[in-house]
């Protein structure tokens, strides 16, 4: 492999990174840890993530656990669950904060399902666009001959062409997980 193609797949693997990333922030009605990710909560002045103040657990599809280390912390964890964007109102025992994970509508799911091609869409112009940048690299590399650019751009294409794919396998995983009631 190139020095071309090798860096047009380090792009593109990180476009498939990002669409995961993005993926799992789409709330389908099950419970998934990861929704907690981007939540910090004010801890003694310092805005620390969840995942470093308790331990996460999933008894059941629809519903997170959070029990945090530090029993003193409860009301600041419940704080930042109900001021962040989740839409999910926390109930707290006194040891543990409770997440129910309502089933979206048939209408909400398919607003879901809209947002997850967008993204798929978004990351297919990312993998576009590192092919474009490593095209654009090998024809202006002085030492290839005009075959040998032309073989980097073959490369390159079918290279594209497995990411593109790859997102479009994802997007129907993650449609067919959203719709699922």
């Amino acid at each position: 492999m190139s020095a071309y193609t090798d860096q047009a797949q380090k792009h593109m693997n990180k476009c498939i990174d990002a669409l995961k990333n993005n993926f799992s922030k789409v709330r389908t009605g099950r419970a998934n840890p990861q929704v907690l990710d981007g939540i910090r909560v004010d801890y003694y002045g310092q805005p620390t993530p969840i995942v470093q103040l308790a331990g996460i657990k999933v008894p059941e599809p629809s519903m997170l656990v959070v029990e945090p280390w530090d029993k003193s912390s409860l009301k600041a964890i419940e704080k930042a669950i109900e001021s962040s964007d989740l839409g999910i109102t926390p109930s707290n025992d006194g040891t543990s904060i409770r997440l129910p994970f309502p089933k979206p509508t048939e209408e909400r799911r398919r607003e879901l399902v809209k947002e997850c091609k967008q993204y798929a869409e978004d990351a297919k112009v990312a993998v576009r666009n590192a092919r474009r940048d490593a095209n654009n690299k090998a024809e202006r590399d002085e030492e290839l001959n005009e075959d040998d650019v032309n073989r980097e751009k073959k490369a390159i294409q079918k290279l594209t062409d497995e990411f593109v794919a790859k997102i479009d396998e994802m997007l129907k995983t993650k449609s067919q997980e959203v719709m699922e009631i």
